[in-house]
């Protein structure tokens, strides 16, 4: 009985030896899982940080556009107002030489 004894306290033994060497596996599986939820978190942050840069960036984008916009609309106008501007002065130019070159054909005033 003590050589059953004994075969029976190797089993024991080495049972013993493989519940540590799972419970040690266990702990370090549970210090990665542990790392792993806080670079999760540490990631998941950083997403939500930069979401709001994004978001900010594109807000500001957006008003910028419209700006721009805006003043190409405006420059357009007071473009087309210039140009009219031009034409009406070279009309006027063109009339004004006219004159100038009818009165040059007229008898002179006589003065009294």
């Amino acid at each position: 009985m003590t050589q059953q004894g004994a075969v029976l306290q190797g089993y024991n033994n080495e049972l013993v030896k493989c519940i540590e060497d799972l419970c040690m596996q266990k702990e370090e599986l549970n210090k990665q899982i542990q790392q792993a939820e806080e670079e999760k978190n540490k990631l998941q942050h950083e997403i939500q940080v930069l979401s709001e840069q994004l978001e900010c960036v594109c807000e500001n984008l957006s008003q910028k556009v419209a700006s721009r916009n805006e003043l190409d609309k405006i420059l357009a106008e007071t473009e087309a107002a210039y140009m009219k501007i031009l034409d009406s002065s070279r009309t006027l130019l063109n009339v004004l030489k006219k004159e100038v070159g009818s009165l040059k054909h007229m008898p002179e005033l006589k003065t009294n």
